[in-house]
Order: structure tokens, then C-alpha cells, then sequence
């Protein structure tokens, strides 16, 4: 575990890597040189590895923060503990009068849709306090976590405990924005559906050619969404890492990711197929009995939500690794090396405590 390979995606850990090398390793170290100054080019596929090859230097601390912090939500959210049915049926009919309103054909999928977004936004909602408090909490150890592993330090509960209290305020603001932001696209995108669809119909088309532009908006908004939560979950991490909250740590965030949006669309992409994957097996095999007596809920449910949790730890883990990458990328060439956020942070405490 101790001889982990990492490609160098720290801001500063080519730096105190040069401190540990011994001189005589002129040439490794020349090589190691050069793949630092390369490492910008990473595809989503090497930052997967980098992440696996995180978790393997410290497998316990990185699983304990998915046992404790992570499932505990995948749990609730998987098993929509907290969804009032009734509540999801009555949203469920409202968009099923707007979209026959906005001339929709009333076609078995578009219900099936209109059922699935309104559970979706009634769980959004109902499982908040639990976003909002241990969901967060998770990607603020996360990134802590990554950025001990760089730094090849072990980690300190004292000391993240000492980061916590100062960073709070300001993930949860950046948080909050992060969910407005998200609400504000899924609202564009109901407003612009309802709009095209009633142009479309007050033209004279039939409902079954509505569906082809309300496609290509589907296609349009997609693309937006993915984008926006690329910026959102960098913006997470650069909460935790610098001083930035709130809508400077988005737009900070939009600024850091240039040029390598690619990459953030694919990493995007991935936990996406990954989560919704294990959400439909959670689906047919847990909530569905499709087959047997049920006894398989006992130990197929669990699985899955562990399954559901292990993916989110890798999703947020890969975000913190693309942020290090986009930043080194951006960083400009200096033999300095600045003092990260949070040891500032602890120094700062620990000055506090000694006055």
C-alpha cells in the first residue's frame, strides 16, 4: 500500500515528493518530472485508476466514510422511506394535465415519466436534512481525505473535526446554491418543454410529431444538466479546499474546468449509469417482487444499497481527483509551493488554542 503510485495531481505534491527523493534517483526522478507535467492530459479512465489507486492507500478510511456517512442515505433514498405516495400520485396528475394542456399524447411512457419525476422531486425533498447535513458531511471527508493522501498524511479526525467548524458555513452555503442552481434548470426545462410543445400545437401539429421537438429540447437540456452539475460538484470541492462559497466557488468552478469538460462529462456519465443501474435493480429485485417468495430482499437489499453507496464514494472521490487535475493544470509554473487552505486552517486553530 505504502508504494501507491500517484501520477501527481496535487498542486503540491510533485514538491514534497522532490523532499523524499533520494539523489541518486537523478533519472527516476526526471522521468517522474515529466510525467507530472503530462498528467493534464489524463482521460476520465486514468482519473478512475488514480481514484482506485487512492483507495487502495487508505481502503479503511475511505470505506468507513461510505458505512457511515454515505449509506445511511442510500438507504433512505433507495427505499423512498419518506415519500408519501399519495403526495407523488397528486404531483404525478398535475403533470399529466400540463402535458396534455401543452398537447402531449397521453402514451403509457410519458405517464411512466411523469410518475418517476414527481417520486424524484417528492424524495428530493422529503431527503434533504439528510443531504444537507450527512450527505455533505461525506464529500467534506472525501475531499479531505484525497487531499491527506497527496500530501502523504495520515488521516487526523482531530484535525478534520478543526476543519469542519471553520469550512461549514461556507459548504452548506455553496450547497444551497448548488441545489437552487439545479432547481433552476429543471424549472427552464419544464417552461421551455410546456413552451415549444403549446407553439408546436397551437400550429396545427398532431400530438405524436410534438414528441420529436420536445425530444430534441429533452437532448438540448440534458447536455446543459450535465455541465451544470460538472460545475456543482467541482464547486463542492473547492468549498472544502479554498476560500471560495457560494456562487464564487460556482463560477470559480466554471473558470477551473475549461478545457477539460470532456472529461468531467465522461466522468459525469459514469457514475450516472453506474447509480441509475443499481437504482432499477433496487427497483425490480427489492420493491417489485418479480420473482420467488421474497426471500431474497433480505440480503439483495442491503447489497444493493451498499452497491448504490460504493458508487457515490467513487463519484466524489473522481470529482476531487478531476479538481486537483484541472487546478495543476491551470496553475502556473513556480518552484513556490503556497500553504494549502486547510493546514492553514489547523495552524490557525491551533495558534488560537495555544493564545
Amino acid at each position: 500500500m505504502e508504494n501507491a503510485n500517484f501520477t501527481g495531481l496535487s498542486p503540491r505534491l510533485s514538491s514534497s515528493m522532490s523532499l523524499d527523493r533520494n539523489k541518486d534517483h537523478d533519472q527516476d526522478f526526471q522521468n517522474s518530472e515529466m510525467q507530472d507535467r503530462n498528467f493534464h492530459s489524463m482521460d476520465a479512465l486514468e482519473i478512475l485508476k488514480e481514484t482506485v489507486s487512492i483507495l487502495r492507500y487508505n481502503p479503511i478510511g475511505f470505506l468507513s466514510i461510505g458505512a457511515l456517512l454515505i449509506c445511511p442515505v442510500s438507504a433512505v433514498q433507495l427505499s423512498n422511506f419518506l415519500v408519501d405516495q399519495s403526495v407523488v400520485k397528486e404531483l404525478s396528475i398535475r403533470l399529466l394535465l400540463l402535458a396534455k394542456s401543452s398537447g402531449f399524447p397521453l402514451k403509457p411512457f410519458i405517464e411512466q415519466a411523469c410518475l418517476k419525476f414527481s417520486e424524484m422531486v417528492i424524495s428530493a425533498v422529503m431527503c434533504f436534512p439528510l443531504y444537507v447535513s450527512l450527505l455533505v458531511l461525506s464529500k467534506a471527508a472525501i475531499v479531505y481525505s484525497v487531499d491527506c493522501t497527496y500530501s502523504r498524511k495520515n488521516f487526523d479526525l482531530r484535525k478534520f473535526c478543526i476543519i469542519v467548524t471553520k469550512v461549514w458555513k461556507r459548504i452548506v452555503v455553496t450547497y444551497m446554491w448548488v441545489c437552487m442552481v439545479i432547481t433552476g434548470c429543471l424549472t427552464l426545462f419544464i417552461v421551455l418543454l410546456v413552451s415549444v410543445s403549446s407553439a408546436f400545437s397551437v400550429m396545427g401539429f398532431p400530438p405524436d410529431l410534438i414528441l420529436y421537438p420536445a425530444m430534441i429540447v429533452g437532448i438540448i437540456f440534458s447536455m446543459i444538466l450535465a455541465n451544470a452539475m460538472i460545475i456543482c460538484n467541482i464547486a463542492i470541492v473547492i468549498s472544502v479546499l479554498e476560500d471560495d462559497s457560494g456562487p464564487e466557488a460556482l463560477l470559480r468552478s466554471s473558470s477551473l474546468i475549461k478545457g477539460q469538460t470532456q472529461v468531467g462529462l465522461l466522468i459525469f456519465l459514469g457514475s450516472t449509469i453506474g447509480m441509475t443501474f443499481v437504482e432499477g435493480l433496487f427497483e425490480h429485485r427489492v420493491k417489485i417482487l418479480s420473482y420467488g417468495d421474497g426471500s431474497s430482499r433480505i440480503w439483495e437489499g442491503p447489497l444493493l444499497i451498499i452497491m448504490y453507496s460504493f458508487v457515490m464514494l467513487i463519484d466524489s472521490m473522481m470529482s476531487t481527483v478531476f479538481y486537483f487535475s484541472c487546478k495543476s493544470y491551470r496553475m502556473e509554473t513556480s518552484n513556490e509551493e503556497t500553504l494549502p487552505v486547510l493546514e492553514a486552517l489547523t495552524i490557525s486553530s491551533a495558534l488560537a488554542e495555544v493564545q
